[in-house]
C-alpha cells in the first residue's frame, strides 16, 4: 500500500470524534459569550508583515513570514489580538454605543518546537472589551472565563492574577526569566540572569525583589470587583507574583486560567489589558482587556477530569 504523505512538524490532522468534542466545548463556551453581551467577528489568516512585527517581544522570532508573488512581505498570524487592533482601528464606528465586546475562534501559527499540548497551528478563542478603561471590564472578562469553564465542568479551575506595574522599573531580560520561575525555580531564574551576563549579587537581588511579600494594590482593587461579580479569593481567582506574561502589548492587568487552581500548572487560557496596542493602528488611545482560551489544552484538561 502506498505511504500517505506526512503532515509538516508540529501540524496535524484532528479526526472526526476529536474534532466533534471540540466543536461542542467552542459553541458552549460561545453559548456563555454571547449570553454576557460578545459579538463574533473574523479576521484574515494572513496580515501584512509590518503589522504583526514590533508587538510580541522576543516572541516576534516565532512569526511565519513569507513573500507572495507581489513581493509583498506577509505573515501568518500569530494570535488574534494583534488582527483584533488592525480591526478596530478600520471600524471605530463599533464603539458608538459604548464599548466594542467581540469574540472570535481562529487558527493561529507559531514556528516553535512542538512538545506534549503545543502545536505550530492551533486554535485560540478570543474575547474582549474595546473602548473602556475600567476596571469594572476587567472583571466581567475575568468572570466570563471562569463562567464559560465552570459550564464546561471544570469546577476547580481558577485565574492566577498580576500586574505589569508589579514589574515597575525592572529590566526585561529579569521579567522573561521571572516568568519561567514555575518552569526552572528560583535557582534557574537566577542561572539564567547569570548567564545572560548578570552579575549573581544583582541578579540574586532582583530575584528577592520580586518575590517580596504582600499582594499589590492594583490586585486588591480588583479583588472587590470579582467579589461583585460573586468570585471568592481562593476559589476562583488568586494573586501570583510570579506571573509576568511575556507578550509586550500588555499594560495592566495580566492573568492566566489554572485548571486546578495550582500556580504552577499549564494554562488552558490567559489574558490581560492592553491599553496601546490599537492606538499603534488608529492614531489614538482606544483600551482593551481580553481574554483567550487554548481549545487543546482545555480540552486536555476536561479529559483530565473525567
Amino acid at each position: 500500500m502506498q505511504k500517505a504523505p506526512p503532515t509538516p512538524k508540529g501540524f496535524r490532522d484532528i479526526l472526526p470524534d476529536a474534532a466533534g468534542v471540540r466543536r461542542q466545548v467552542i459553541n458552549q463556551i460561545a453559548d456563555v459569550l454571547e449570553k454576557e453581551g460578545f459579538e463574533p467577528i473574523e479576521t484574515p489568516t494572513i496580515e501584512f508583515a509590518e503589522t504583526l512585527t514590533g508587538k510580541y517581544g522576543e516572541e516576534e522570532k516565532l512569526i511565519y513570514k513569507f513573500t507572495d508573488r507581489g513581493e509583498r512581505e506577509l505573515a501568518l498570524r500569530y494570535d488574534l489580538t494583534v488582527p483584533l487592533a488592525r480591526f478596530i482601528a478600520s471600524n471605530q464606528q463599533l464603539m458608538r454605543n459604548g464599548p466594542f465586546r467581540r469574540y472570535q475562534i481562529g487558527q493561529v501559527f507559531r514556528g516553535e518546537n512542538p512538545q506534549h499540548g503545543r502545536y505550530r497551528e492551533f486554535t485560540q478563542f478570543d474575547f474582549d472589551t474595546v473602548g473602556s478603561d475600567s476596571l469594572e471590564e476587567d472583571a466581567k472578562i475575568i468572570a466570563t472565563a471562569i463562567k464559560a469553564v465552570r459550564s464546561l465542568g471544570l469546577t476547580s479551575a481558577s485565574m492566577a492574577i498580576n500586574h505589569r506595574n508589579y514589574f515597575k522599573d525592572v529590566p526585561p531580560a529579569v521579567v522573561r526569566a521571572w516568568d519561567k520561575y514555575h518552569k526552572v525555580g528560583e535557582v534557574g531564574v537566577i542561572e539564567e540572569l547569570v548567564s545572560g551576563g548578570m552579575p549573581k549579587e544583582e541578579a540574586r537581588k532582583s530575584v528577592d525583589l520580586l518575590n517580596r511579600p504582600g499582594k499589590s494594590d492594583e490586585f486588591e482593587q480588583l479583588r472587590s470587583k470579582l467579589e461583585s461579580h460573586e468570585l471568592e479569593f481562593g476559589k476562583h481567582f488568586f494573586f501570583d507574583r510570579t506571573l509576568a506574561r511575556g507578550l509586550d502589548y500588555y499594560t495592566g492587568n495580566i492573568f492566566e486560567l489554572k485548571p486546578t487552581g495550582k500556580p504552577g500548572e499549564l494554562s488552558i487560557g490567559a489574558g490581560g489589558r492592553y491599553d496601546n496596542l490599537i492606538g499603534m493602528f488608529a492614531g489614538k488611545q482606544i483600551p482593551a482587556v481580553g481574554f483567550s482560551f487554548g481549545i487543546d489544552r482545555l480540552i486536555e484538561s476536561l479529559n483530565a477530569q473525567d
